[in-house]
């Protein structure tokens, strides 16, 4: 496992998928955002999902992660500028305390 995986980790909500660390946020108003930060490429991708029975916890401004449950239906990839500020400060918050270089939230895929 990478370092920067492990670290994250260690964050709330972060949990390891590979090469991969994901993160659950509820972003308010039945947002729902998977987070996923992939070390090999230093690259973030944010997806939609479809809430799970309620069982998010995250309070409106997105920065709290939620539950670890998946959805049954399709997630959908979500351009960076349709993010609620808050969340993405709180992804380069968590990045940088995992010692990787919060400037990889804002690359392209």
């Amino acid at each position: 496992m990478h370092d920067s995986i492990a670290a994250l980790v260690g964050r709330e909500g972060w949990r390891a998928e590979g090469d991969a660390a994901r993160v659950h946020y509820d972003g308010g108003g039945g947002d729902r955002f998977a987070v996923e930060f992939y070390a090999d490429a230093e690259r973030v991708i944010y997806w939609t999902v479809p809430a799970a029975g309620g069982d998010a916890v995250g309070e409106s401004d997105g920065s709290t992660a939620a539950g670890d449950s998946t959805a049954t239906a399709t997630a959908a990839p979500v351009p960076r500028d349709d993010i609620p500020d808050p969340l993405r400060r709180r992804i380069r918050e968590d990045l940088a305390a995992a010692d990787v270089d919060p400037s990889v939230e804002r690359r392209e895929v």
